[in-house]
């Protein structure tokens, strides 16, 4: 069955024809008596549905490309949608997320059940792509890049006992970091909790800003447990992670345009 669609993909004009030739040798063959009429119409369904099955089945093929076409799209309008906000008391407009590039890719590999986890994306040098650059799924945040060839690169994923982010407690903006357990899957830990602050589960986790990788604001997860520290020093609390990383596909990598005049700004600043 397989080889027969593939015959009548790589053939599909060729198959068209033939169709649209038995369809208008069935036309002509017939009268327009009350009884052919009859056999007309029953010869037009059956035209109209093989059409539709082929239209439906070239649609299934083609879901692949539609696909990439559109998270090209996506990136375009992350890239273009630099949404202008008005200062309070003031009539100065800023631009929120200019100073980041979301570059499309595709997960060609990706593992969950090890103590370390990585991601292989499709993209490279030639695309633009540096170490330290962020990994977004439609979902969240989802690793840091590690290592990059020409047309290829590797990220350090979340499921990572070398993973590191500097984040917030969206509600009130205290800073936290999440850090990974091998201990659990999807799960990762969100320390250096305030004694005063008490999370509830459900309570999202977003990143600070505060490093060169990701912009702030971004989803890393939501609060699944909170644990308060009995002698009174810093909480911690179990997170789900936003991104399903069982699913993980199409992503994009951040690029922070303005990160080497940020890292310059800094290292002046600590030299003073």
């Amino acid at each position: 069955m397989r080889n027969l669609l593939a015959f009548f993909l790589k053939h599909q004009f060729f198959s068209l024809f033939i169709i649209l030739e038995i369809v208008s040798f069935i036309l002509l063959s017939n009268s327009f008596s009350y009884q052919r009429m009859l056999s007309f119409n029953t010869a037009s369904d059956i035209s109209g549905t093989v059409f539709n099955a082929y239209h439906n089945l070239k649609d299934y093929f083609d879901l692949k490309e539609k696909n990439r076409q559109l998270l090209e799209e996506n990136s375009l309008l992350h890239n273009m949608l630099l949404t202008e906000i008005l200062v309070p008391d003031t009539n100065y407009r800023e631009k929120k997320d200019s100073s980041f590039l979301y570059i499309p890719a595709t997960v060609i590999r990706n593992t969950v059940n090890n103590i370390n986890n990585f991601i292989v994306l499709n993209k490279g040098k030639k695309q633009g792509v540096q170490k330290e650059m962020g990994i977004l799924s439609s979902k969240g945040i989802a690793g840091i890049i590690i290592g990059v060839s020409d047309n290829y690169s590797i990220a350090m994923s979340l499921l990572n006992t070398h993973t590191h982010i500097s984040a917030r407690i969206k509600k009130d903006k205290q800073l936290v970091n999440v850090i990974w357990d091998e201990k659990h899957k999807n799960y990762g830990e969100v320390v250096d909790i305030p004694a005063y602050i008490h999370l509830n589960p459900g309570d999202t986790i977003v990143t600070s800003g505060n490093s060169f990788i990701f912009p702030a604001g971004l989803n890393v997860g939501t609060i699944e447990t909170f644990e308060k520290s009995k002698n009174h020093s810093l909480n911690k609390a179990v997170l789900r992670f936003s991104t399903n990383f069982n699913s993980l596909y199409y992503v994009y990598i951040i690029k922070n345009l303005d990160k080497k005049e940020k890292i310059k700004l800094l290292e002046g600043a600590e030299n003073e």
